[in-house]
């Protein structure tokens, strides 16, 4: 998926958009035990204790796709994709902030 068609799904999954574990590996084509290692590296952010009634958001969707997209394309595992996207938000931030400096 492209930077483009991220940016027009993530329009389309804002926060009150939920997610069951079942219905995000479903939806992502992915394994829960690949959700589960995101999780256990910090690049999701379940709601709930438990794995079973674990709920994503919408956003948490569009992440858990980035960093598949990362581990695919750069051959990293999911502790690098953590990284990956921990910079890429940092980057995001910063030129939210430079707009808002630069008024526009």
């Amino acid at each position: 998926m492209s930077h483009e068609q991220e940016t027009k799904v993530g329009l389309l999954l804002d926060d009150s958009a939920e997610f069951s574990m079942g219905e995000l590996c479903r939806t992502c084509h992915v394994h829960a035990d690949v959700v589960i290692q995101l999780v256990e590296v910090g690049v999701l952010e379940p709601r709930g204790r438990d794995p079973a009634k674990w709920r994503f958001s919408g956003p948490a969707m569009l992440r858990l796709v980035r960093a598949l997209n990362l581990q695919r394309d750069l051959d990293i595992n999911p502790a690098g994709a953590a990284l990956a996207l921990e910079l890429l938000d940092e980057i995001d931030h910063l030129r939210e902030r430079l707009r808002t400096l630069e008024g526009g």
